[in-house]
């Protein structure tokens, strides 16, 4: 998948709970990459959600499995895999990064997808200004006109 986007956990699951945290150049930038068959989730959100659920951290209105059946249905989403070269690179980030496996491995996929990444994690938006990664942030007007 090339061109697009792939959305943050966090980013996900404001979309899915209709959150007003998630500002509308976001919500507007999603609904249309829904509609040209370009948004992108990584396998690690499924998990991240499906841990903080269980943990008690994130309050879902329903068990995490009913709550990812109903988000993976939003038309066009693709969920993309971990693949080996992922793996290997969400190590070996280039710039300074911090260590948390999810964001490394979530970086690692738009990167290797050639995806902007749309969050608010503001760790992730200071390694974009690095240069090593395409992020907006859920604000950023810049979202309106792409």
């Amino acid at each position: 998948m090339t061109g697009g986007y792939l959305i943050d956990t966090h980013v996900w699951l404001w979309y899915g709970l209709e959150n007003p945290r998630l500002k509308v150049p976001a919500r507007e930038a999603i609904e249309r990459a829904v509609k040209a068959g370009g948004l992108a989730v990584s396998i690690m959100s499924l998990w991240e959600i499906s841990l903080l659920e269980s943990k008690g951290q994130i309050i879902l209105g329903m068990s995490a499995e009913e709550w990812l059946v109903e988000a993976l249905k939003l038309p066009n989403l693709v969920v993309l895999p971990l693949e080996l070269s992922i793996i290997l690179n969400a190590h070996r980030l280039p710039g300074n990064f911090h260590a948390d496996p999810a964001d490394r491995l979530i970086v690692a996929t738009a990167r290797h997808q050639r995806l902007a990444l749309i969050t608010d994690d503001r760790k992730i938006l200071d390694y974009a200004r690095q240069g090593h990664l395409r992020a907006h942030a859920t604000g950023d007007k810049e979202l309106l006109s792409t």
